[in-house]
């Protein structure tokens, strides 16, 4: 695949491809509306807070486009302020624009998967993370995150992880190098709940979760981690991250290719019911 199919190719499955100033502009707008509809109704932020159960500065935060707020809260608006609709409407877009613009594109197809497959390297992937492994991570970055920018991807993460409770249920793979589970990102309380957290999510009957151990002596993975989704309609994506960056491959090949590799990938790794004993034996170790 050339460079330029590849750029084609990384665009959001709708088609197109969301900016930072464009995710801004969604959530101002909708700050704005917020506020108008408020001061129509004729109450202060105090009062909305206490409807929606959140601090005035909160309230404040929405309304100026500093921090998004979740759909409930987005629904409950509408609702308590008599909107009709009107607030509920930009649900979808402010929900799109929680996220960092390189990954927009892979949250809207985890909401439409009938199967998502993942190989992880580096850290436990986000839909398995508990809150304060996400925290622990979060404040590693550098260039820092400001805290409302922590809080809102925070928030966005754990949204994500409804998937897992979907009905139908999408079927879930993960194969996760050993090495991630070793690393103890936040200290020592923070793993043994990520990995308490991961043995709880093992035993759901959608999904299979799987080690790689670091003594194995063969791995298809060498070239790093990817996701492979799978939608409805049975068209097949390839997703791979890497420094605030991605890739959204719809190649035939491409993804094909990758689905087969995943396969062998955990074919390699240790089986579900020996990678729960592996996470009790860590768990032992802490």
């Amino acid at each position: 695949m050339t460079a330029e199919q590849t750029e084609r190719e990384a665009e959001a499955p709708d088609g197109g491809r969301a900016t930072d100033k464009s995710g801004q502009g969604v959530v101002a707008a909708f700050g704005q509306s917020l506020k108008t509809l408020r001061v129509r109704a004729g109450m202060e932020r105090e009062e909305l807070g206490k409807r929606l159960g959140y601090s005035a500065s909160t309230i404040a935060s929405f309304e100026q486009g500093r921090r998004i707020p979740p759909p409930r809260a987005i629904d409950r608006a509408d609702e308590v302020l008599d909107a009709g609709g009107l607030l509920s409407v930009w649900k979808e877009q402010v929900e799109k624009a929680q996220y960092p613009v390189f990954f927009q594109g892979m949250a809207q197809l985890e909401k439409q998967a009938v199967e998502l497959l993942a190989y992880d390297t580096m850290v436990v992937k986000g839909l398995l993370q508990t809150e304060e492994y996400m925290r622990a991570l979060l404040a590693m970055r550098r260039p820092p995150l400001d805290t409302e920018t922590i809080e809102q991807r925070v928030t966005a993460r754990l949204a994500r992880q409804d998937i897992f409770d979907r009905h139908p249920a999408p079927l879930l793979s993960f194969v996760t190098d050993e090495s991630v589970l070793r690393h103890r990102y936040g200290g020592k309380d923070v793993i043994r709940s990520q990995l308490e957290h991961l043995l709880l999510i093992g035993q759901k009957r959608n999904v299979e979760l799987q080690i790689m151990p670091t003594d194995c002596e063969d791995n298809a993975g060498v070239n790093g981690p990817f996701t492979v989704v799978t939608r409805k309609d049975g068209k097949k994506f390839l997703y791979v991250e890497a420094q605030n960056t991605s890739t959204l491959a719809t190649d035939p090949e491409e993804t094909v290719l990758a689905a087969a590799r995943y396969g062998i990938i955990r074919s390699q790794a240790l089986t579900p019911r020996e990678s729960l004993e592996f996470i009790e034996k860590l768990l032992g170790e802490l």
